[in-house]
């Protein structure tokens, strides 16, 4: 961190606090869409065989790793390991 001052507009301040709301709004509805989607693939793996398409989806994923705690399923995003232990 850099220690020092910045002058901006208002206009310009009030849209970066809109900006920063947006920003809340787009990471709750991306977690809402993680947990539906755990809750989906949990569904799926109860009644066929997905370890396979799983294991192969891990693979070639850059973003994201499907783990199965027992029977539930968890999606964990690789570059931000943090945030998902809020989800």
């Amino acid at each position: 961190m850099v220690d020092g001052s910045v002058t901006i507009s208002i206009k310009d301040f009030q849209n970066f606090l809109k900006s920063a709301e947006k920003n809340v709004e787009i990471r709750d509805n991306f977690r809402l869409a993680i947990k539906e989607m755990q809750v989906f693939i949990s569904f799926l793996a109860s009644r066929a065989e997905l370890e396979k398409y799983v294991g192969e989806f891990n693979r070639q994923s850059k973003t994201s790793t499907i783990v199965f705690e027992g029977t539930v399923a968890k999606i964990e995003m690789k570059n931000d390991k943090e945030d998902i232990k809020e989800i």
